[in-house]
Parts: structure tokens; C-alpha cells; sequence
């Protein structure tokens, strides 16, 4: 017997809405409880999607990766778990290359440091990066973050096999889970959405997006927009 609970249709959730906000016109009530109910269909399928990942198998073990903590301590990519069997790893574009770290990536980053208190309590968080821990760490004081553990990526066979750095020397961010099981290290879910796989007029941005500057200009009128995209600093 299927013990799947029976949903009630999205259109009948929304039809439950409170009461209209002042001055609200038949039209728009209307169209905003049609979107209501697209909402709530999105979360619905949000919610698969992850139940889909969460139910993913193994994936590569991974090599003995090395890292390079604070410290000047070189360790294992197994070391970077603490007391978890989960670690999520953010590579951002700040190699030795690059004069100043990408927009997009300072971003992401900035809003994740007060978070990342809260996220290490459920599992590891680590940015890795291909310039040095104190290059990184300046820049992140330089920023105010004060939660964020840094690491170097130590040699290059960590950024060319998990698509941190191409064979042409670019350089793109990367989003990673790993999963330990006993002294093994597997890699569980990668960000692998390209510009090949975006629809036309779209940046092959991620579902849900994890990025809180995306998904707070998607509930605006103007949406993301066309070129506009984050910078380091801002005229006052």
C-alpha cells in the first residue's frame, strides 16, 4: 500500500491566502494567488529534487588531496571534515593570478559568513583557494567576514580534476559535497550546470540558487537584469 500522503492541489492551498494587502485590485489578487500556487508547486518540486540528491550513491573516491590551513599546516582532504562525516567545500576564483577575487564569489561568500556558524553545526564548511591561506585571510578581514575557515589548494591535481582550473589555465569556482566513510573520502554532488545547459536568455544558474543576491532581485520586478552583475565596490 502506498503510504504517500495525498497532497492537496497547490491552486487549493493558495485559495487559502490571507486577506488582500490594502488597496489591492481584483486583477492583481487574482494573478498574485495564480502565482501563489506556482509557488507553492516550486517548492513542491524543490522538495523532490532534494529527496533525489539526498538519495544519490557514492560518487569517485577521492585522492589524498592536500591543503594548507591557516597555520601553515598541510593536510589531507579528509582532515578538513572536523567531527563530521559531511563536508561542503566552496573553491572561489582567487588565484595567484588574479590581482583581486571574483565579484560573484565575494559575494556568494559574504553571505554565507554568519551563516557558516549555523552550517558547521549540521556539517564542515571550507573554501578552498589557489593563493596562499594569508592572501585569502586579508581580503576576507579587508570584508568583515570573521566566520569563514580558508584553505590552500596545495598543487594542482585538486583544481584540474574537480574542474577548479582548466587545461588553458581559466579558473571557475566550484561547489562540492563530500561524504567520509571510515578513512575513505567520496565526492557526493558537484554544481554542474555549464553555459551549454542554460535556456537562451538565461546564466546557467543553479535550482534552488544558493546565492541570497539572485534569489532577492528574482522578487523584484526588474529580476536579475541583463548587465548588471555584483562588483567589489561601489560608488557612495
Amino acid at each position: 500500500m502506498d503510504s504517500t500522503p495525498k497532497l492537496i492541489p497547490a491552486k487549493d492551498l493558495a485559495a487559502r491566502a490571507m486577506r488582500a494587502y490594502p488597496n489591492d485590485s481584483d486583477a492583481y489578487r487574482k494573478a498574485r494567488i495564480a502565482l501563489l500556487a506556482e509557488e507553492i508547486e516550486l517548492r513542491r518540486h524543490i522538495t523532490r529534487v532534494a529527496a533525489q540528491r539526498r538519495a544519490l550513491p557514492l560518487g569517485g573516491k577521492a585522492k589524498n588531496y592536500r591543503f594548507r590551513d591557516d597555520q601553515g599546516k598541510e593536510l589531507g582532504l579528509a582532515d578538513l571534515f572536523g567531527r563530521h562525516d559531511t563536508l561542503v567545500t566552496y573553491a572561489w576564483m582567487y588565484g595567484p593570478e588574479r590581482e583581486r577575487p571574483c565579484p560573484m564569489c565575494t559575494s556568494f561568500l559574504g553571505s554565507l559568513d554568519v551563516p557558516s556558524v549555523d552550517i558547521r553545526q549540521r556539517v564542515a564548511f571550507a573554501v578552498l583557494g589557489r593563493s596562499p591561506v594569508a592572501r585569502q585571510l586579508a581580503f576576507a578581514r579587508e570584508r568583515g567576514w570573521r566566520n569563514l575557515a580558508f584553505y590552500e589548494i596545495v598543487g594542482d591535481d585538486f583544481s584540474r580534476d574537480y574542474r577548479v582550473l582548466d587545461d588553458d589555465g581559466s579558473e571557475w569556482a566550484a561547489l562540492d559535497v563530500w561524504v567520509r566513510k571510515g578513512a575513505d573520502v567520496h565526492h557526493f554532488w558537484a554544481a554542474e550546470t555549464t553555459m551549454e545547459m542554460a535556456d537562451p536568455g538565461q546564466d546557467p544558474h543553479l535550482a534552488p540558487e544558493p546565492a541570497p543576491l539572485w534569489t532577492i532581485l528574482d522578487l523584484t520586478p526588474g529580476g536579475r537584469g541583463t548587465d548588471w552583475y555584483p562588483k567589489l565596490s561601489y560608488e557612495a
